[in-house]
């Protein structure tokens, strides 16, 4: 990591720094000197408290039977606390299948069996003392490949019906089958 000096000169005991960011926090270094004695360096760490604003949210697809997550990543002094919320209605811990997960910076909203009516819009909320922001977060049906859309490959053409798939025609085996009749004479 470089250090990166930035000087604020004062001729007084106190140092007033204007308009402070959130970078400015850190580690700042007070030295003072007299014609008498050798200087005396004392270092101060500067905390700047701001309120939560989301750096990464982002909906995930999952299969239904399957294991998902949503993640919700706040920025914030004091930490964010967070709470989950899907059509307004806030999601408790304890949900049959939910888990919350939460750290300092970090939400999970973990979902062990996914469900039909688990599929849709979530906000994550993350809080402190300073403020609160959201993010509405989706979690969408990843529809699982099967034997039949795996033999589809490229250029084969299907029909969606109800979230069905039919198999209508494979363009690509025509010149497989030519190559192999080629190979065989």
């Amino acid at each position: 990591m470089e250090d990166r000096a930035v000087g604020f000169v004062s001729e007084d005991e106190y140092l007033e720094i204007q308009g402070i960011t959130r970078e400015q926090s850190g580690d700042y270094e007070c030295s003072a000197s007299n014609d008498v004695a050798a200087p005396v360096v004392r270092r101060v760490k500067v905390t700047v408290n701001y309120p939560p604003y989301i750096s990464e949210a982002k909906g995930t697809g999952v299969p239904v039977g399957q294991k998902g997550t949503l993640q919700c990543e706040a920025s914030a002094v004091p930490s964010a606390e967070f709470q989950w919320y899907k059509d307004d209605k806030r999601l408790v811990e304890g949900k049959k299948g939910v888990k919350v997960e939460n750290r300092p910076f970090l939400s999970k909203l973990i979902f062990f069996n996914v469900s039909e009516h688990d599929y849709g819009n979530y906000t994550c909320v993350a809080s402190n003392k300073l403020g609160h922001t959201n993010a509405s977060i989706t979690l969408f049906e990843l529809n699982e490949p099967t034997s039949s859309t795996l033999l589809q490959g490229p250029g084969a053409v299907s029909e969606v019906n109800n979230g069905t798939s039919r198999r209508a025609g494979c363009i690509w085996l025509l010149p497989l089958l030519v190559l192999h009749l080629l190979l065989k004479f």
